[in-house]
């Protein structure tokens, strides 16, 4: 098969396409080959590297994909060969405790494809039975490659983590990507108040045909004085965030009282500085969020199904494009999902 490999960090050069044995499914394992994979932000810090963690190198990148079953290991019933299927991203040992209360992202062997093991840019990918879901038929190839990290991310910390309730205030940072356009859309079914952060006016744009009340324009403006004044000077209940370092100060200030602030990444930065009188006077709560589990992945699935939540995909390449999809992203010129398709 044709596989898209790192072999060593670096930039976009570090993305190589070679040939590689077709992988053979073991007991309890599906082959699926590989028709749509959206790239996400991880796929970035992959290839390029991250300060004291260590990737499995050489690996094959890529954390969501839709395709075809192709074949079967051994005791897995179904579904049959040539069934259209959507990729869980994240794995679990399936036995632990955390587990059991379908908290996979808290298992102790929890991973993600493309990150902890071989993932979905190649022809080909084997996975656990478990990681394989019904296409939703509403959903071409391309779109449903595009939904289940982003859209799974952004459920978790809303729903799960952040327990977002009708009528309350949300800001959304990033408008434009992919766990905020999925954001966006949850909050809006929810029946929450939206306000939304982009550095340019098309993704707020985007962000209020998805469902924003007002986009703030952080290039243009103070932000954190937008927020205030559209929120009377309350602030907001909830903030939805994978900035990290330089939303963080202006995060803990735009919150109101009893808010929580919910973070799954740091693109821009590590290190977060706090005002600590500002977390208990105001009675804060700092949560951390990592995916979701693939039971509310079947729930967002069923919802996609129905029309109510839709990926927003920006353009979608040739897998051969693989480093010019990467380009994209790092230069943050996608509104939404940078999807490729086979060569």
């Amino acid at each position: 098969m044709r596989a898209v490999v790192i072999e060593t960090h670096g930039g976009p050069e570090a993305l190589r396409i070679v040939e590689r044995p077709d992988p053979e499914p073991g007991p309890g394992e599906i082959r699926v080959r590989i028709r749509a994979v959206a790239l996400n932000h991880l796929d970035l810090w992959v290839r390029k590297g991250v300060p004291g963690v260590r990737y499995p190198l050489p690996l094959i990148p890529g954390c969501d994909g839709a395709g075809l079953v192709d074949a079967l290991g051994s005791g897995v019933d179904g579904p049959a060969p040539g069934t259209p299927v959507v990729l869980a991203p994240g794995t679990s040992c399936g036995r632990c405790e955390a587990c059991a209360r379908g908290e996979d992202p808290l298992c102790r062997h929890y991973g993600i494809l493309g990150e902890h093991r071989d993932g979905t840019c190649a022809d080909f990918i084997v996975v656990s039975a478990a990681n394989v879901l019904p296409k939703p038929e509403s959903l071409s190839f391309e779109e449903a490659a595009a939904v289940p990290l982003p859209f799974l991310t952004a459920w978790h910390m809303l729903m799960e983590r952040a327990r977002l309730r009708p009528g309350e205030t949300v800001l959304i940072h990033a408008a434009g990507s992919g766990v905020s356009t999925a954001g966006i859309q949850i909050a809006d079914l929810l029946g929450a108040r939206i306000l939304a952060t982009a550095g340019n006016d098309a993704k707020l744009e985007k962000a209020e045909e998805l469902g924003a009340e007002a986009g703030i324009n952080y290039r243009t403006g103070d932000w954190t004085r937008a927020v205030r004044e559209l929120t009377g000077k309350r602030g907001v209940d909830v903030i939805l965030d994978h900035i990290g370092g330089d939303t963080w100060d202006g995060n803990i200030k735009s919150l109101a009282k009893g808010g929580r602030l919910v973070l799954c990444g740091t693109t821009s930065g590590r290190e977060g500085t706090t005002s600590l009188p500002h977390v208990f006077f105001k009675s804060l709560s700092l949560l951390g969020s990592t995916m979701g589990s693939r039971s509310e992945l079947y729930e967002i699935l069923r919802l996609v199904e129905r029309g109510l939540l839709h990926p927003v995909i920006d353009r979608v390449l040739p897998l051969s494009e693989v480093a010019e999809g990467h380009r994209v992203l790092e230069d943050r010129e996608a509104i939404g999902r940078v999807v490729l398709t086979p060569w």
